[in-house]
């Protein structure tokens, strides 16, 4: 089916009582794991890709690709833009063809937040996209951007934030980091206090390093979205990397890049089933 708006998608996540994955891609071995595992688990799902990860093909390249591949699957996807820093960043994507969007405020104080947000919000209405926002810092490895800020988020300031943004799905911080280097600890009462307050979906980034039960645990908070990005990473490069360390004269690539396409397939399955306790087909 072609690639799903934003809205529809968490329409089908919560009717389901699923928690979506958001799986970063960069290239096409990594797109094609992710949605070959997508379809096979059924369970509809956010595919993105960051700016900062762009530059190796460009937005119109990456909305080829992805959509190629959905039309022929049946489990619906949208196509999300991961930590859109610049207005710039969304203005590109959604004119590319992105059915869902993040912009990025959280290094901004409140009041700036609200304005550098509410002006993507109001440029992405009049595309029919949904955007999801960002309050709270969040700890960790994001790329080459490393934040030593860990600033959780003030559940009195969510319903503000919401209404005076107008988006859609909310990015929070409750312990949860990026990147695998830092080791997350979710403050479930924090959660549950934010989502009593908050008037959208949640969505929690740095899920790589958050376990499968935490997760599964996030549901009953409204959390609809889960990013993860470094297990897919480590995944496809330590397939290349053993490639290599076996034999330093390999020259089969499609042979080394299909085992990293597979490896990327069997870790975001996995994740997809660990995540909503579904039992492997």
């Amino acid at each position: 089916m072609p690639l799903v708006n934003g809205y529809t998608l968490l329409e089908i996540i919560k009717e389901r009582k699923v928690i979506a994955g958001a799986f970063n891609t960069t290239n096409l071995e990594t797109t094609v794991g992710i949605l070959q595992a997508v379809e096979k688990s059924g369970i509809p799902t956010f595919i993105q890709v960051a700016p900062t990860n762009i530059s190796l093909a460009g937005y119109e390249y990456i909305v080829d690709m992805v959509s190629r591949y959905a039309e022929n699957m049946d489990t619906p996807v949208a196509l999300h833009l991961d930590h859109g820093k610049k207005f710039e960043d969304v203005k590109k994507s959604i004119r590319a063809g992105f059915t869902s969007v993040m912009i990025d405020g959280a290094a901004y104080d409140f009041e700036e937040n609200i304005a550098f947000t509410k002006k993507a919000v109001d440029f992405a209405k009049a595309y029919g996209i949904p955007v999801e926002a960002e309050l709270g810092a969040i700890l960790g490895k994001e790329d080459d951007h490393v934040s030593e800020v860990d600033s959780k988020t003030n559940p009195e300031q969510v319903k503000e934030f919401v209404e005076r943004t107008g988006c859609n799905m909310l990015a929070i911080s409750v312990g949860n980091v990026h990147g695998l280097e830092e080791e997350p600890c979710i403050d479930f009462e924090l959660l549950k206090a934010i989502n009593e307050v908050s008037p959208v979906p949640l969505v929690i980034h740095g899920g790589s390093g958050i376990p499968d039960e935490h997760i599964q645990r996030m549901v009953a908070f409204n959390v609809a979205k889960i990013n993860i990005a470094s297990d897919l990473r480590q995944s496809y490069i330590a397939s290349v990397g053993k490639a290599y360390a076996a034999n330093q004269n390999e020259a089969n690539l499609i042979k080394v890049l299909q085992h990293a396409e597979d490896s990327v397939f069997e870790t975001v399955y996995q994740k997809i089933l660990n995540m909503n306790c579904v039992v492997a087909k």
